[in-house]
């Protein structure tokens, strides 16, 4: 069962087949509840071990481990700079660290008898909510509280701003805005990665006469899941150029 309750075709993974190999239905129903953090939890292992195994062999002529982290850490830094400028450094590793997760997230339920993070909306809500709460201190932080309000009010505002009304308006809209943008956000990135597992699970089934199919969706697969963590940082880093000041 998915989580809106409807039936949905899956590939067996390490968690349903142990739940399913359990005779204790408590332990298995927990173990299918918690089945998105459990593999979370794994990546979040990969990730953390591969990284420390760069950095602890640092060297003035870098392998290939500790070269690809400088390019990748370099390639993010341009990204993120060529949005925000300068002033938006200092959120490359925070932007740099969700690609990276979210990428390995996507990719994972290629793995045989593992299965995608993201393919829930539980792991892609909490994701979005992280970007939220940060873009709003950053908003906070480096507007204050009435140049938040302020900046919620819209600009440039002309004439029709010596009304309170259009103000009030704006700041209304501007807040419904920040309140959809998890949403938005997390479904998109849900959306398009249990999509994508659910196609190949069916073609899956099909046995040898989907075996084409199957090569050539993995394909596109592996570029969707890409893309969508591309397309969610990008936004991200967006966020946080629209709440920082700017020069005139």
């Amino acid at each position: 069962m998915s989580e809106t309750g409807i039936e949905s075709h899956e590939l067996p993974n390490l968690i349903t087949l142990a739940a399913s190999s359990l005779k204790d239905v408590h332990i298995s129903e927990s173990l299918i509840k918690w089945e998105a953090p459990i593999f979370s939890l794994i990546i979040i292992f990969i990730i953390s071990f591969v990284a420390s195994r760069a950095s602890k062999r640092k060297a003035l002529v870098p392998g290939r481990l500790q070269n690809f982290f400088e390019l990748y850490t370099s390639a993010v830094d341009d990204f993120v700079t060529g949005i925000i400028g300068h002033a938006g450094r200092k959120y490359t590793p925070f932007i740099g660290t969700l690609f990276i997760y979210i990428l390995a997230m996507n990719l994972f339920g290629l793995i045989p008898f593992m299965k995608s993070p993201t393919t829930s909306w539980s792991t892609t809500l909490a994701l979005a909510l992280c970007v939220f709460v940060y873009v709003q201190y950053t908003a906070f932080k480096e507007l204050g509280f009435f140049g938040y309000v302020d900046h919620m009010m819209g600009r440039p505002r002309g004439m029709l701003a010596l009304s309170v009304v259009i103000p009030l308006i704006m700041f209304f809209l501007h807040i419904v805005a920040e309140l959809v943008r998890p949403v938005s956000l997390s479904l998109r990135l849900r959306s398009n990665i249990w999509g994508d597992d659910t196609l190949l699970a069916v073609l899956a089934g099909f046995g040898m006469q989907g075996v084409p199919l199957l090569f050539f969706n993995t394909l596109l697969v592996i570029i969707t899941s890409v893309v969508q963590a591309v397309v969610f940082c990008l936004l991200t880093t967006i966020y946080f150029a629209l709440v920082l000041v700017h020069e005139e």
